[in-house]
């Protein structure tokens, strides 16, 4: 292989590094209308994918904060469930699809304006600016 097929110019290989981000939703503070189905599976999938807490209330009539990290989806609603963690306890806790009856994205959205390309500048400004010890780090959480 010739050296000319291996180099790249620095833009190129950016460009080649670079991939598209998911496009994220402002829902902070909604509530989805769960007419069906396809309406529960659809909101309970952002909320997985939010990083904020939602506030689920059941068919029982239970009410809680939780902060859902997985999802398991399959065939049947009764077959699906998200797993979650609540404010007031530290076990991993799960509930079933079928047994949700609303949803609201009640918490702060954590990842909102957030961007990888803002952190990356960041640190090429302080590194620019001769500081040492630099390192991306997450915002502190309020």
């Amino acid at each position: 292989m010739s050296a000319e097929v291996l180099k790249y110019t620095r833009e190129q290989v950016e460009t080649l590094e670079i991939a598209p981000g998911t496009v994220h939703e402002n829902l902070e503070g909604w509530v989805p209308t769960l007419a069906n189905e396809d309406d529960l599976r659809v909101a309970l999938e952002k909320a997985f994918d939010y990083r904020g807490d939602v506030t689920l209330t059941l068919k029982s009539g239970e009410k809680f904060e939780a902060y859902i990290f997985n999802r398991q989806t399959g065939a049947t609603l009764a077959d699906s469930y998200v797993q979650y963690f609540t404010p007031s306890a530290p076990e991993k806790r799960k509930v079933s699809y079928a047994d949700i009856a609303r949803l609201e994205f009640s918490g702060k959205d954590r990842a909102a304006g957030k961007h990888w390309e803002d952190w990356v500048k960041a640190y090429n400004e302080k590194k620019a600016a001769g500081e040492k010890n630099i390192a991306l780090l997450p915002d502190k959480l309020d």
